[in-house]
């Protein structure tokens, strides 16, 4: 009897496990999912005249020409998307088409790291999600520096990439690699869409990861039979002659219900719109310890940065606390130029001298990497209250080189807005910031003085870009791209208002300036976009002049040519004794961008005296539709001695 049992048992588990291998092999396959989701065939007379029943809802038509492109461009309108930044490839065709018919702009650029950096600029100045396309391999391989850039600037863009088809991944296809191991370093979410019906759900998730928490790119993979019609996948995918013998027939089963799993449910209606984000808040209780901090101060200090520009705080608002607070303050990033040009609260000068003066320094949206020299740049005896979205970021080098009073995990414009509302009726003491202003005074005059110094050879890009800040209007966009011509800029040229300055951010990335203007005139048509290059970082954006001119898009560029690498050379002669690869020409950028179909001017020693003159007039030629550079012959001096390149 208990041996008949024990039989019973085994053979009961047997059948499980025979059942769960079934179900498991069924599942793979997904014949399961085929319960709920159906492929309908092209309709029958029958169907037509009405005389059979129709097919379930929600399927597909095997003959229609509705594809999973047209997918993708619904979602990215639903989300606001306006701008699609590309450079075309035969895997993405289909969702490039979609997204023009549903009124998207899909603007193409020269190189694919432009698309990227195009749409972080969006990205930055709306506080939407930025998107760009690109096809697969060699195509997603050449956005890795934008894509990382965008990381460490925290800007939500969507990189959409093109793959090869579902079943021949890893089978030697063209462009085949392994996207995925390359993107998830890079990217806060990354996704595959297997299914045409994970389409929808894919890219929601992908735009809520974007821009929740602390911002970020996302990657999602779409493969090429994902977004093709049915007939035309058909076409590649199952052999056109019915196959002969067991194998042929078992294979040529295989990729029929692989094609039928592909784009089962494919059309069935889903919600579209952007899902909740997550936006994290700092306490009330972490508020009210630091309202006290800051009631007690004497000296203080604000450093505000990037992430102070976030929604959901608008940056009117934002500034409104911030002259409501009071309290002097440095502008980095996309902080700057939120006060405006020469707001008396706003400190532009002896950042490292004012930090080791106050007794309370807030740093709002701002981390101690090397920017602030790993945090040495603060006094020990300060009190420091840190706000950031990112705690990691927030308490890099804490107690090394320096300690928070209070480390705030939040949304930094929440926290300022909340913050004024605690100390409001709080005043300072007026003597502490005039001295902060009195050296500001005394900075900008020894600016002066390097002005009117001569260069060696041709113009001093010190009084160039003197002249560059009397005549930039209220309503420009500053795109910086360069190294030391750039450096000294952001001493001496002023962004007119909040979100009105793009650089490439803590990573230091050259050939950003081409796509930043590119996204910034697309998001601001109104406003004048001047792009300040260094002859090195131009060499990176030229040909994208090509891609102004078919656009219609008037940027104004202004090259300030010293004929070298000269932030390297600066350290790498004294140093180490040789210029070596430090060496450019003077090349003659006006015109090659005249042979691209832009304006080009010249500015040199022989016309000095015309610097306002030649800039009125690229400002007017870009009014009249015409994207513009400026190359401009400079000399070197020794205004940025001592500046670090490394």
């Amino acid at each position: 009897m208990e041996a008949s049992a024990g039989a019973f048992s085994v053979l009961l588990l047997a059948f499980g496990a025979l059942v769960i291998a079934v179900l498991g092999a069924a599942q793979r396959l997904g014949l399961l999912s085929r319960l709920v989701h159906t492929v309908r065939r092209a309709r029958s007379a029958g169907e037509e005249s009405g005389t059979n029943p129709r097919r379930p809802r929600g399927t597909v038509d095997t003959a229609s020409i509705q594809h999973g492109g047209e997918s993708v461009a619904a979602v990215l309108r639903a989300h606001g998307v306006r701008f699609l930044f590309t450079l075309v490839g035969g895997h993405i065709s289909p969702l490039l088409v979609a997204c023009e018919k549903l009124g998207i702009r899909v603007v193409d650029t020269r190189h694919e790291v432009t698309a990227v950096f195009a749409a972080d600029a969006v990205a930055r100045l709306t506080g939407t999600l930025g998107v760009a396309a690109v096809t697969a391999g060699p195509g997603l391989t050449n956005t890795v520096t934008a894509v990382k850039n965008a990381q460490i600037a925290q800007s939500p863009v969507l990189l959409l990439g093109g793959a090869a088809g579902t079943l021949l991944q890893n089978r030697g296809a063209l462009q085949a690699i392994d996207q995925m191991s390359l993107f998830r370093p890079l990217c806060k979410f990354c996704a595959s869409v297997q299914r045409v019906r994970d389409i929808v759900p894919t890219l929601r998730a992908a735009a809520a990861a974007a821009q929740s928490g602390t911002p970020g790119p996302v990657f999602v993979e779409l493969p090429i039979d994902v977004l093709y019609p049915y007939f035309i996948v058909r076409k590649e995918v199952v052999p056109a002659m019915p196959p002969k013998g067991l194998m042929g027939r078992v294979v040529s089963w295989y990729l029929e219900n692989h094609l039928a799993n592909l784009f089962a449910g494919a059309w069935e209606p889903q919600p579209e719109g952007p899902l909740p984000l997550d936006i994290p808040q700092a306490s009330a209780q972490q508020v009210q310890r630091c309202v006290e901090i800051l009631s007690r101060a004497k000296r203080p200090l604000i450093l505000l940065g990037s992430q102070a520009l976030l929604p959901p705080i608008p940056a009117d608002k934002l500034r409104a606390a911030v002259e409501t607070l009071g309290v002097p303050c440095f502008l980095g990033g996309m902080a700057r130029g939120l006060l405006g040009r020469n707001h008396p609260l706003h400190i532009r000068q002896n950042r490292s001298a004012a930090l080791k003066k106050a007794d309370v320094v807030l740093l709002a949206g701002i981390i101690c990497d090397f920017r602030l020299s790993y945090g040495r740049v603060l006094s020990r005896s300060s009190k420091i209250i840190i706000v950031n979205r990112n705690r990691k970021d927030m308490l890099i080098n804490s107690d090394i080189f320096w300690k928070p009073q209070e480390a705030v995990r939040g949304d930094v414009g929440s926290f300022m807005v909340k913050l004024v509302e605690g100390l409001e009726g709080q005043t300072w003491a007026s003597d502490w910031a005039e001295e902060l202003r009195e050296a500001d005074r005394q900075k900008e005059q020894t600016f002066r003085e390097k002005a009117l110094m001569p260069a060696a050879q041709h113009l001093n890009p010190v009084r160039v870009l003197q002249l560059v800040e009397e005549t930039l209007p209220d309503n420009s966009i500053l795109v910086v791209d360069g190294g030391d011509f750039v450096g000294t800029a952001a001493h001496l040229v002023q962004p007119r208002g909040p979100l009105r300055w793009l650089d490439p951010g803590a990573f230091g990335t050259l050939g950003v300036g081409a796509g930043f203007a590119l996204g910034a005139k697309l998001c601001r048509p109104d406003a004048e976009v001047w792009c300040l290059f260094g002859d090195g970082a131009f060499g990176y954006s030229l040909i994208e002049f090509d891609t102004f001119v078919r656009h219609k898009i008037p940027v104004m560029a202004l090259i300030g040519n010293d004929a070298g690498w000269t932030q390297i050379s600066r350290e790498q002669v004294p140093c180490l004794g040789s210029n070596v690869a430090c060496g450019l020409a003077y090349t003659d950028y006006h015109k090659a961008a005249m042979g691209l179909g832009a304006q080009g001017l010249l500015l040199s020693r022989q016309n000095e005296d015309q610097v306002v003159k030649v800039l009125r007039d690229a400002q007017q030629q870009c009014r009249d539709g015409h994207p513009v550079v400026v190359n401009i012959l400079i000399g070197r001096t020794d205004f940025r001695d001592g500046s670090i390149a490394v």
